[in-house]
C-alpha cells in the first residue's frame, strides 16, 4: 500500500535523515482527519541490531546499549498513581525479520487472574505492542491495518479479530521476562505483517521485511492491576488528545512512529 509516509520519505530521497523526520513529525502523517488539534506524534530512531537479541528477559546483549530509553508515562486510563506504584520505560532495535522491545516495569504488583488467554485479558497485568506497519494509520479495531498485541506474563499473545472476539497470535510475538524486586524486564520480538492478513489461513501469511528509513506506525503502553475485578490503570508511550485516551486499540493514528535506522553512530548522536 502506498502511504503519505512512504511519499514523503522518496520526495526526500536525497536530504538528511533529519529533514524526513521531521516532515512526518508535523504532518502527523496516518492520523484520522479531526487530528489537527492532536499532539505531535513523537519519533523514535531504533537503531539496527547487528546481531539479533536472544529473547530471554535479561537484556544483556550488546545491541541494547546502542538504544535510547524513552519513557512510558502517559496515563490513558484510570488515577493518578502514588509514587512507586508504577514506572515504565522501553527501547527498541531492529533486524530485516523483527522488532525487538525491551521493557523496564516497576510495579508494586503483578496480577494474572484470568486462566483462559481469551478473558478479559486486557484485565491482567500485561505489555501492549501496538504496531501499524506501512504507517498508514486509521481503525484497526476488528481488522488487520494496525495490530494491539497484549503479551500477558504466561507469553500468550491476544489482539481482535475481524469476528469481534479475541484471537491468539503467539507466534507474532516471542516474549520473555525476568523480575528482581519490584522491577520486571520484558524483552519481546515482533514480527510484521500486512493488513492483508488471512486470519482464515494463518500458515500462508509471511511476515513483512524491515527496511531502514521505512516508518511504523508504533506505540508501547503497559495495563496495570493491583487487586480489582477491572485493570486500574493504563499507562501508554505517546499523548493523545482529549479524554478518551484509550483508543490505540481502535485507532492507528495516535500510535507515534518508529524509523529504523540503519547507523547506530548516527543514530545515537541526535
Amino acid at each position: 500500500m502506498t502511504t503519505w509516509s512512504a511519499q514523503v520519505l522518496a520526495l526526500v530521497g536525497s536530504w538528511k535523515e533529519d529533514a524526513a523526520t521531521v516532515l512526518l513529525g508535523v504532518l502527523g502523517l496516518g492520523a484520522f482527519a479531526g487530528a489537527k488539534t492532536a499532539p505531535a506524534r513523537p519519533i523514535y530512531r531504533a537503531v539496527q541490531a547487528v546481531a539479533a537479541p536472544v529473547v530471554d528477559g535479561r537484556a544483556t546483549d550488546a545491541c541494547w546499549a546502542k538504544a535510547a530509553w524513552r519513557p512510558l508515562d502517559q496515563r490513558w486510563v484510570g488515577p493518578a498513581t502514588k509514587p512507586g506504584d508504577f514506572a515504565g520505560r522501553y527501547k527498541v532495535v531492529w533486524t530485516p525479520a523483527r522488532l525487538y522491545v525491551l521493557a523496564e516495569i516497576t510495579d508494586d504488583k503483578l496480577v494474572d487472574t484470568h486462566a483462559s488467554p481469551l478473558d478479559k485479558w486486557w484485565d491482567d497485568d500485561c505489555l501492549e505492542i501496538f504496531v501499524d506497519p506501512d504507517h498508514s494509520g486509521g481503525e484497526h479495531q476488528y481488522n488487520y491495518n494496525a495490530w494491539a498485541y497484549h503479551v500477558a506474563l504466561d507469553g500468550h499473545v491476544v489482539d481482535m479479530g475481524r469476528n469481534q472476539q479475541g484471537r491468539l497470535f503467539d507466534s507474532h510475538v516471542q516474549s520473555r521476562h525476568t523480575q528482581a524486586g519490584r522491577v520486571t524486564t520484558w524483552e519481546t520480538s515482533v514480527a510484521l505483517y500486512a493488513d492483508s492478513y488471512d486470519e482464515t489461513r494463518p500458515a500462508t501469511n509471511r511476515p513483512l521485511t524491515i527496511r531502514a528509513n521505512q516508518p511504523i506506525g508504533f506505540a508501547l503502553a503497559y495495563c496495570d492491576n493491583d487487586a480489582s475485578a477491572e485493570r486500574e490503570n493504563f499507562f501508554g508511550s505517546v499523548p493523545i488528545a482529549g479524554t478518551d485516551k484509550n483508543r490505540g486499540w481502535i485507532d492507528a493514528g495516535v500510535f507515534g512512529t518508529l524509523l529504523p535506522v540503519g547507523t547506530p553512530a548516527a543514530a545515537l548522536a541526535r
